[in-house]
């Protein structure tokens, strides 16, 4: 969808073949919202379909998709997922368990089935595939073998920014991440708004930014955040810092924002 939002944005004709859903493992209210938005653009949407054939007609490229449709085009990217590239390390001769279907190393607190090898990382089965969570866990892991510290690494409040055309920031718990863990518990605080420096253009001023808080609400402590808007990634930084110290959602209401910004939606 990144890759979809640029292109689009350099005034290329774009469509994006979705097998199932938009951004699986994210919050559904903002994915659904990310879409609208990339439609609204002009990129378009071919769901619940992938490409079954690819042939070269001409200078294009004829794409038949799963429902019998075709079309053609200039360039096609496919977007393939990862899987471990574990099958020549040997782990079956020390007895590391790996999923058969990913063949990513299971592991608790980093800690494989065999308790002197570790993994950190990607191949970490059920790891967040992000470069600065795989250098966060590596330190905590090296402080805890050499370092007497018992402090693990933290996987729910990770901060993470999806950088489509309307920029997607969260942390914690989505909401149906939220609801499946802790039920009726839960309440959810959302809100739109129009950032200022889409108000001032006749191109954006009829969209919208969003955000969302999802609270418990016998304990009114924060169990995610979620942005959709200017600077995504700069303004979701600052409140995954509170979230780790387990703000509650009054600390948030009673900060005073800084105006004029797009953070201060939350306060």
């Amino acid at each position: 969808l990144e890759c979809a939002g640029f292109l689009r944005g350099i005034g290329k004709d774009v469509t994006v073949a979705v097998r199932s859903i938009l951004l699986r493992g994210f919050d559904r209210e903002c994915a659904k919202l990310i879409g609208e938005h990339m439609k609204d653009e002009g990129i378009v949407f071919r769901e619940e379909v992938v490409p079954t054939k690819l042939e070269k007609v001409g200078e294009k490229i004829k794409v038949t998709f799963s429902n019998g449709e075709s079309d053609e085009y200039d360039t096609v990217l496919a977007a393939i997922g990862r899987s471990g590239d574990t099958s020549k390390l040997g782990l079956e001769n020390v007895g590391v368990a790996v999923n058969p279907k990913n063949s990513k190393i299971s592991a608790k607190f980093e800690q494989t089935s065999v308790p002197n090898i570790y993994v950190i990382g990607d191949v970490m089965d059920g790891c967040p595939e992000l470069t600065p969570v795989a250098i966060h866990a590596g330190k905590a892991l090296s402080r805890r073998l050499f370092g007497g510290s018992n402090q693990a690494m933290d996987y729910r409040n990770i901060c993470t920014t999806v950088f489509t055309p309307l920029e997607y920031g969260t942390v914690g718990y989505s909401e149906d991440e939220a609801i499946a863990e802790f039920g009726e518990e839960v309440t959810v605080y959302h809100k739109y708004f129009i950032p200022l420096e889409w108000s001032l253009s006749p191109s954006r001023g009829s969209h919208q930014g969003f955000c969302k808080a999802i609270v418990n609400k016998h304990t009114d402590k924060v169990l995610g955040l979620h942005y959709l808007g200017p600077n995504a990634g700069e303004v979701m930084q600052g409140f995954g810092t509170a979230m780790k110290l387990g703000c509650k959602f009054e600390d948030i209401t009673e900060t005073v924002g800084i105006h004029p910004t797009t953070a201060e939606e939350f306060t």
